[in-house]
């Protein structure tokens, strides 16, 4: 491992090699320039730590060419100067030069220089990288609303994760905010210029779920190319097809996939997060979905925190949305009583943040005829938000669970099957691709 990289500009020829020999000995990487038009090429190409420049030379001296780098960069400068240039020598000091060294000089004073320039160079870079990663920090706060310890954790570890490539999963119940931390690793992460595709596994229709992924000879521009050199997020995971599961376990792996219909090898490289609820093992126990899969997507994981555990955070979320609902509206924004906040922290919200959100904008709505309360919010919405999606999940869980027992019991003499659940053939192959069962992964089960 080298000590650092070294830009040497000199016009003296004899000099450049001796200084060079000199450097390399001493464990330095060097990158050579004949003046100051080639040296500030160099720089832009090779990313040096130190430069080492002569201060007279032709067509742009060292004052000069110190004071272009200065524009760009905070790469540290030392001078070279003879005696009859110290008066140049002093003014690039006075302008942002490093140092600068008299010829004739002893090498140990040179290395010496360099070695002190190198540590500021490296003391400088830490520190720009520290408040910028600070600055991240900050917008983090501004996403992940809160001050409990539950939700500081999480602000950590995503702040942690945020410049690792690694797949991440994200568990947490419905309404905890999966996507908006799966957004805030993409933003604060390496990749934050590239696309970010978000995908509802829910919503895509079991036969259309390759072809959306993948894509097409007609529709080349599937979620997978979409995503390239980005982030591609997997919401509702556990309603991805399982006989799609193990083409797109080979695609993450191999970083190449075929698209539907096509022979033809395209790549990809992208990460992938993805987002479900701990009901997850029990899928993967079920067998309706992949161990192996699951090992490759959870390479990292987060868990988020139901609303209910996170105590202060509720009312500090719940002004904040107060607040931004206000503004959108053009309302004034609703003074909170005791009983607003006794019913605040006494209710279990089943919703989560979404929920919260939601009753927010009751809430706030309700400015429009006068006034109301939080309470009068909370009984208004809660029977209506959670129910519906939860009885959906129940019933294809009960309907999974049925059939993938009928099939274990019948060694899978599908006919049995479908006479034993008092179905017809053909439904319960609709129902199977519904729910992504596969057969003969439960039989080996």
């Amino acid at each position: 491992m080298t000590t650092g990289t070294i830009l040497v500009i000199d016009d003296d020829r004899e000099m450049r090699a001796s200084l060079e020999h000199l450097l390399q000995s001493a464990g330095y990487d060097t990158v050579i320039a004949k003046n100051g038009l080639e040296g500030l090429e160099a720089l832009q190409k090779n990313a040096p730590d130190v430069i080492l420049s002569d201060v007279r030379m032709p067509g742009m001296d060292g004052l000069e060419f110190q004071l272009k780098v200065r524009e760009t960069s905070h790469v540290p400068v030392v001078l070279i100067s003879a005696h009859g240039d110290i008066p140049m020598a002093v003014g690039a000091l006075q302008n942002g030069a490093y140092s600068f060294i008299e010829k004739p000089f002893a090498p140990r004073r040179l290395l010496g220089i360099l070695k002190n320039a190198l540590r500021m160079k490296r003391l400088e870079d830490s520190t720009i990288l520290l408040q910028s990663r600070l600055a991240e920090l900050t917008d983090l706060e501004r996403i992940l609303i809160g001050n409990s310890a539950q939700i500081n954790a999480v602000r950590d570890t995503v702040f942690d994760f945020a410049l690792s490539r690694a797949n991440v999963l994200i568990l947490g119940d419905t309404g905890t905010g999966k996507e908006l931390v799966a957004r805030a690793l993409h933003d604060l992460g390496t990749s934050a210029t590239a696309p970010f595709v978000p995908v509802n596994c829910a919503a895509i229709p079991p036969e259309r779920f390759e072809e959306t992924v993948f894509g097409t000879s007609e529709n080349p521009r599937g979620l997978m190319s979409q995503a390239d050199h980005g982030t591609l997020f997997l919401d509702e995971l556990t309603s991805m097809p399982f006989q799609t599961q193990a083409k797109f376990l080979r695609a993450i792996e191999t970083k190449q996939y075929q698209r539907v219909g096509e022979t033809e090898v395209q790549t990809v490289e992208l990460r992938v997060i993805s987002a479900a609820s701990d009901k997850i093992t029990q899928r993967v126990a079920d067998k309706t979905f992949r161990e192996d899969l699951l090992f490759r997507l959870n390479t990292l994981d987060i868990v988020l925190p139901c609303l209910a555990d996170r105590g202060e955070d509720v009312l500090l979320l719940f002004r904040h949305y107060m607040q931004r609902l206000s503004q959108l509206y053009e309302l004034p924004i609703p003074k909170l009583t005791n009983d607003d906040i006794a019913a605040l922290m006494s209710y279990d919200w089943p919703g989560n943040v979404r929920e919260l959100q939601n009753v927010a904008e009751r809430r706030v709505l309700a400015e429009r005829r006068g006034g109301g309360s939080v309470r009068h919010a909370i009984e208004r919405q809660a029977p209506l938000q959670p129910f519906p999606e939860t009885l959906r999940e129940a019933v294809a869980a009960f309907e999974r669970e049925l059939i993938s027992r009928a099939i274990q019991d019948k060694d899978g003499r599908m006919d049995d099957v479908a006479a034993v659940l008092g179905i017809g053939r053909r439904t319960l192959n609709e129902k199977i691709v519904k729910l992504g069962l596969d057969k003969e992964a439960l039989l080996k089960g």
